[in-house]
C-alpha cells in the first residue's frame, strides 16, 4: 500500500470531479440442484457441519469426479438468458491455489474455455428526473465450476482469522455447482456507479429467480458479489488499477462498497499514491473495505485442463429446446405485472427499486390485493428491513405472513395499528399471525356492550366535543373515536365506534 498520508476517503462528488470509475462485477450463482457439481451428496443448505461429504468433494485420491447433468443444463439457461453464445465444446480446468477450505487445493472451474461468453443484459435505474434510464451491461462470460468450504473462525471479535482462538473448517458447501458471471468493465456510469452495480445484481436476481435455477438468497451466500472498481483520470478514457471487494452479500451493500471505493482510491491518486491490485474485505457494520491479499494474474494459479472429466459438447438442438423453454424477460414480466396490478409507472418503480417486486407478487399469489401487498413491504417491511440493515426477502417475515395480516384486517379482526404488532409477534418468534393474535390478545373489540361503556365514558370526558357533534358538527366525532381507541388501546371496530357515537347525540 502507498505510504503517503492522506484522507482516507475523499467525498463522492470530489472524487468524481477528479476520476471516471470503472465497474467489474463478478456474481457467483449457487445452483439448486439436488446434489453437488462432481458426486452425489446432497446440497441441503444449513445441515450439521461435514455431514454432506465424500471422498469425491473431500479431494481424496483415487476418487473420480462426473459432471451434474442438470447443473450444465441450468448453466445453458443462464447464458441464454444474458444473450450469450453458448460453446458447442468446452472443459474444466483445475485453478491451483490454497485455501484451508478447499480441501483439493485445486478450484475445479472453467478457465479458457466457459461455457457461455459474449452476451449483455439491460439495467434501468431512476434517472433523477421521474423517469427511467437505461444501462446495457456487457457480459464476458458465464462458467460453471465448483464452490469450496467453510472457514469459521471463533474466539474473535469480527469473525475472521485475526484475533480468532482457533478455526474449524466445514466441507459441506465443497463442491456445491457454481455459476460465474463476469461483465465486461462497465464504463461512462460517472455518479450513478452505485446505483448501476445495485441494479444489475437486482436485476440478475430477479432473472434467476424466474428461471428456477437458485434461490439466490444473498444473506446464505447462494449469490455472492465480487465488485472490482478502478479509477483513471476524469476524460482519459482508460482503466485503472482495480481492486476486488470479496463476498458483498446485499445489494444495499453493493452500493455502498462501490461508493466507498471511490471515495478510498480517490483518496490516495489525489495525494499522488498509487493503488495496488488486491482483494479486499468488505464490513457490513462499518461500511469500510479493508486489504486482503494482493490478487494473482491468471499465470499464478497454473491452469490446465482437468484430466478426470470429459469435454462438456451440449448438442445445438439441445440447446434451441433449452431456449425455446426460457421464461418471459424480467423486463415483459414486470410490465405484464403493472397492467394486471393496476400500479402506475411511480408506483411500480418504486416497487422494483426497493426490491420488493417478487415479495409483492407473492404476497398476491398468496390472497391478498396488489395494493395492500405493496402498502406492506414498501412502508412498514421497508423500515424495519432499514432499521435492521438487511435486505427485505432476509428479514423474517413472508409474504405468507404479509397475506394473512392483510385478510385478518380485510375480516375486521384486526386493524392496521395492531396488524404492526402481529408482525411484531412474528419476528419476535412467536409464531403465525394467527398465533400471535390469540397469544397477545389483539383482537378488534366489536362487542356493543363494551363499546358503549367506552363511548359514553369518553363523551363524559369530553362534554365541549359532544356539544358540537349535538350541533351537527359530526366531523368533531374523530375527537370521540380517537379517545375510545385510546382506552382501548387501539382495538375497538373504528366504524362501530362512529356510528355509537353518532346514535348516542343523535
Amino acid at each position: 500500500m502507498s505510504t503517503t498520508t492522506s484522507p482516507e476517503v475523499l467525498s463522492f462528488e470530489e472524487a468524481l470531479e477528479r476520476f471516471d470509475p470503472a465497474l467489474g462485477l463478478e456474481v457467483h450463482v449457487e445452483l439448486n440442484t439436488a446434489t453437488k457439481m462432481f458426486c452425489g451428496c446432497p446440497t441441503e443448505f444449513g445441515a450439521e457441519p461435514n455431514t454432506q461429504v465424500c471422498p469425491v468433494c473431500l479431494g481424496l485420491p483415487g476418487a473420480m469426479p462426473v459432471v451434474n447433468e442438470k447443473a450444465v443444463e441450468s448453466a445453458i439457461r443462464i447464458g441464454l438468458a444474458l444473450n450469450c453464445r453458448i460453446a458447442p465444446w468446452c472443459r474444466f480446468a483445475r485453478k491451483n491455489y490454497f485455501y484451508p477450505d478447499m480441501p483439493k487445493n485445486f478450484q475445479t472451474s472453467q478457465y479458457d474455455e466457459p461455457i457461455a461468453f459474449d452476451g449483455w443484459t439491460e439495467v434501468e435505474i431512476d434517472d433523477g428526473q421521474g423517469g427511467l434510464e437505461r444501462h446495457r451491461i456487457e457480459i464476458e462470460r458465464a462458467h460453471m465450476e465448483e464452490d469450496t468450504g467453510k472457514s469459521l473462525h471463533v474466539g474473535g471479535a469480527t469473525g475472521r482469522i485475526h484475533g480468532a482462538d482457533h478455526s474449524l473448517v466445514d466441507y459441506n458447501r465443497a463442491g456445491i455447482p457454481l455459476i460465474e458471471i463476469v461483465t465486461k468493465p462497465i464504463m461512462g456510469t460517472r455518479e450513478k456507479a452505485p446505483l448501476v452495480a445495485k441494479a444489475y445484481v437486482a436485476h440478475l436476481r430477479e432473472l434467476l429467480l424466474g428461471l428456477g435455477v437458485s434461490d439466490v438468497r444473498m444473506e446464505q451466500g447462494s449469490l455472492r458479489c465480487d465488485v472490482n472498481l478502478s479509477l483513471s483520470p476524469a476524460g482519459a478514457g482508460t482503466l485503472g488499477t482495480r481492486t476486488e471487494t470479496k463476498n458483498v452479500n446485499s445489494l444495499r451493500s453493493v452500493e455502498r462498497a462501490v461508493r466507498y471505493e471511490i471515495g478510498r482510491q480517490a483518496a490516495i491518486l489525489s495525494a499522488g499514491g498509487s493503488i495496488v491490485q488486491e482483494t479486499r474485505h468488505w464490513h457490513e457494520d462499518t461500511g469500510v473495505t479493508t486489504s486482503g491479499r494482493e490478487k494473482s494474474d491468471a499465470e499464478d494459479y497454473r491452469y490446465f485442463p482437468e484430466p478426470d472429466l470429459v469435454p462438456v459438447a451440449p448438442a445445438a438442438e439441445w440447446v434451441e429446446e433449452l431456449r425455446g423453454a426460457l421464461p418471459e424477460p424480467p423486463r415483459v414480466h414486470r410490465a405484464r405485472l403493472q397492467e394486471a396490478w393496476g400500479f402506475s409507472d411511480l408506483e411500480m418503480r418504486d416497487t422494483v427499486g426497493a426490491g420488493a417486486l417478487l415479495l409483492v407478487e407473492q404476497t398476491v399469489a398468496a390472497g391478498a390485493s396488489p395494493q395492500s401487498a405493496r402498502k406492506w413491504w414498501l412502508s412498514d417491511m421497508a423500515r424495519r428491513a432499514n432499521e435492521q440493515g438487511v435486505e427485505l426477502d432476509a428479514l423474517g417475515v413472508t409474504p405468507a405472513d404479509v397475506a394473512r395480516v392483510q385478510a385478518l384486517v380485510d375480516e375486521g379482526r384486526i386493524n392496521d395499528k395492531l396488524a404492526r404488532q402481529v408482525f411484531d409477534g412474528v419476528l419476535a418468534g412467536e409464531g403465525t399471525p394467527d398465533e400471535v393474535v390469540t397469544a397477545r390478545g389483539l383482537e378488534v373489540v366489536s362487542d356493543d356492550g363494551a363499546l358503549s361503556a367506552a363511548v359514553d365514558t369518553a363523551i363524559a370526558a369530553h362534554p365541549e366535543v359532544a356539544d358540537k357533534i349535538r350541533d351537527g358538527k359530526v366531523a368533531a366525532a374523530g375527537a370521540l373515536i380517537g379517545a375510545v381507541m385510546k382506552e382501548m388501546r387501539g382495538q375497538a371496530d373504528a366504524g362501530r365506534v362512529r356510528e355509537l357515537i353518532l346514535e348516542k347525540l343523535g
